[in-house]
């Protein structure tokens, strides 16, 4: 399966605060650089397992970027990073140790679905957004 040069969103395609997290991005990505996949969709999946990870146990957002996959915080303020100021400003959060970053983090992320709700299906783009998801 052939990816994208572009840095790749791999997102809980059920994931209510995943999703916003998605439009968040869509919305101020003005120069189209992303791509997007669920973990659940057959892109997703497999750039999830060539990274010797299982796709249906997955409890966060990835990053694939030059060869390097972010998950986490790392991935979250990397995606920041790129998206211009102020957005940007957010990848100073990167000092942090990771163990606290991801505390943080796992905190949310395991109470995403009580907290912001889940769906019962992935996220289809609109017809605008179709050529960003893989």
């Amino acid at each position: 399966m052939k990816t994208s040069e572009n840095p790749i969103i791999i997102f809980d395609g059920v994931c209510t605060l995943c999703n916003a997290s998605v439009d968040f991005v869509i919305r101020r990505d003005g120069g189209r650089n992303f791509r997007y996949t669920a973990n659940q969709m057959e892109a997703g999946r497999h750039i999830l397992q060539s990274n010797g990870l299982n796709p249906d146990q997955i409890e966060t957002v990835y990053l694939a970027h030059e060869g390097k996959l972010y998950e986490k915080s790392s991935a979250a303020l990397r995606i920041a990073g790129m998206l211009g100021f102020p957005y940007s400003l957010a990848k100073v959060c990167l000092i942090i140790p990771a163990p606290i970053r991801d505390w943080v983090y796992d905190w949310i992320a395991a109470n995403r679905y009580k907290w912001f709700g889940k769906k019962e299906t992935c996220r289809l783009p609109s017809a605008e957004e179709r050529a960003l998801f893989l």
